[in-house]
């Protein structure tokens, strides 16, 4: 670690204020940033705690249907809270441990956006809207590549609103010493038809496989799904797993996802 200052705002107009000072970073639940502090990957010359803002809290119903999150939820709130929207309770009740559960949220995760962590399938699978200070971006716009989003400096996700839809499933593949998802699915199934949501497997993050989502809109089965397969190329390989078979577990998690949704 390194020295740095950190400001505690305790309004979002005062967080904003805060983040346009020079090298300002964001904090939300710290469940990455620390490490990579710790690891001096990071090095912001200070730090804005978000914890202390309660308007970023909490879980609603909007009048239209939507299950809105604040983005300074944590995961163990969206476990709990999040029953108008099982899929996703579940997703949240997965997320690493207890301790990152209790101090993690789904603001900080989605601005990070690992390429293996499990909120921007839900988001994509969804087709959810992600609320800032400044605007609102679509899921299939926030999400530019491997650690990498839509927001600009300074911007913060105050809320996130997903459609509730009539059947869905996340199905991951972990790491089990890390619990990120080597390969992770989420299937959501809509009246206006099926969306399907990768993590964990691609160089460019989190993705929409277009053909099965083709597949299940016209027939939502498991067995819609036979012959079709992802190529190992651009997917990544590590210890864990080649390319190859993170694009064969792919197939696979998506439909245990498609038959859990039932």
């Amino acid at each position: 670690m390194y020295a740095f200052e950190i400001d505690r705002p305790m309004t979002l107009a005062d967080a904003v204020k805060a983040l346009g000072a020079e090298e300002a970073q964001a904090l939300g639940g710290g469940q990455t940033l620390i490490p990579a502090l710790k690891a001096r990957l990071a090095a912001p010359a200070r730090l804005v705690s978000l914890s202390g803002i309660a308007g970023l809290k909490g879980i609603c119903t909007a009048d239209d249907g939507a299950l809105c999150i604040g983005g300074g939820t944590t995961h163990a709130e969206v476990a709990a809270g999040a029953g108008a929207y099982p899929a996703l309770a579940a997703l949240a009740a997965n997320i690493g441990d207890p301790a990152v559960r209790n101090r993690g949220t789904i603001g900080g995760s989605l601005a990070n956006n690992d390429p293996s962590a499990c909120y921007p399938a839900a988001v994509l699978g969804s087709g959810a809207t992600v609320v800032t200070t400044n605007r609102k971006i679509a899921a299939d716009d926030f999400f530019e590549g491997m650690f990498t989003t839509a927001l600009e400096d300074g911007e913060i996700i105050t809320e996130v609103r997903f459609p509730v839809p009539a059947a869905a499933s996340y199905q991951k593949f972990e790491q089990p010493a890390s619990r990120f998802a080597l390969v992770g699915v989420f299937v959501a199934k809509y009246a206006e038809g099926v969306r399907v949501a990768v993590t964990g497997a691609s160089e460019e993050g989190v993705f929409r496989w277009s053909e099965a989502e083709a597949a299940l809109t016209a027939r939502f089965t498991p067995d819609a799904l036979e012959g079709l397969s992802l190529s190992g190329e651009g997917m990544i390989s590590d210890l864990h797993g080649s390319g190859a078979y993170r694009a064969h577990l792919v197939g696979v998690m998506t439909r245990r996802a498609v038959a859990a949704a039932g």
